[in-house]
């Protein structure tokens, strides 16, 4: 682990409070950091990647805008089950900042699929990702991209510095999105309450013993859930849930 300065230490502890007082919301806080991180740990395109590994996907927010096309994203997609990121991130929940050079050489990176067909038409050749939440089938990083040089030991101290802290604020933010949010879906009262224990991480029983109906009842609600946001997974119910409230 690379030994941190006062100066550095100085220096997350302001990025931090900057996304406190910035990030009004997920969206904000998305830009704020997109734009706020490179000063901590330069980078050419830095996002807030959204991935659902039930449906293989991603949404990303970041800068420079226009980085990124959606032919682009939908080549990631593509190769979304190799990636190294993804991959590590979801097998280790509580893992930390990580390279894709901490998972292959960066000559074997280079002979990949993913490299030659995505990262080589976006001009990336180094990448790192900052996970902040790691729950029920999704997964949100900062990603930090680089030309030519890779993250060295003390850029991941000073990301992993501001992880738990940036993590922490991520997830309240979504608290307070998700309550002002669902109240506005084309839910029913009862759906809701299901609808907001589930993105708690609630289990069917779970849910059933909170609301007072059995598991079997909580599934009914949930395929009526389902069917209203045109989903088919539990994960997929959450993030549209969020998406359509932010929408708002």
């Amino acid at each position: 682990m690379h030994e941190l300065t006062t100066r550095d230490y100085r220096s997350g502890w302001r990025l931090v409070c900057g996304m406190a007082e910035a990030a009004s919301d997920a969206v904000a806080f998305a830009r704020h950091g997109a734009q706020e991180l490179p000063r901590l740990v330069p980078s050419e395109i830095t996002t807030l990647s959204v991935c659902d590994l039930a449906r293989n996907t991603r949404s990303v927010v970041g800068l420079p805008e226009g980085a990124i096309s959606s032919a682009d994203r939908a080549c990631f997609d593509r190769h979304f089950d190799a990636h190294p990121l993804v991959r590590y991130h979801a097998d280790t929940p509580r893992g930390g900042t990580h390279r894709i050079s901490d998972s292959l050489p960066p000559a074997q990176f280079r002979e990949s699929a993913l490299y030659n067909e995505y990262y080589r038409r976006i001009g990336i050749d180094h990448v790192v990702a900052v996970p902040l939440l790691v729950d029920r089938g999704l997964l949100v990083s900062f990603v930090l991209n680089r030309k030519q040089r890779d993250f060295s030991e003390r850029d991941c101290a000073l990301l992993d510095l501001v992880r738990e802290p940036l993590a922490a604020l991520y997830r309240n933010l979504l608290i307070r999105k998700k309550d002002r949010g669902f109240a506005a879906l084309p839910i029913t009262p009862r759906e809701r309450e299901v609808l907001s224990w589930l993105a708690a991480g609630k289990t069917d029983r779970d849910i059933g013993e909170i609301l007072g109906m059995s598991p079997r009842t909580v599934q009914k609600h949930l395929q009526h859930i389902y069917e209203k946001l045109g989903v088919e997974t539990r994960t997929a119910a959450v993030v549209r849930a969020m998406e359509l409230g932010g929408a708002r």
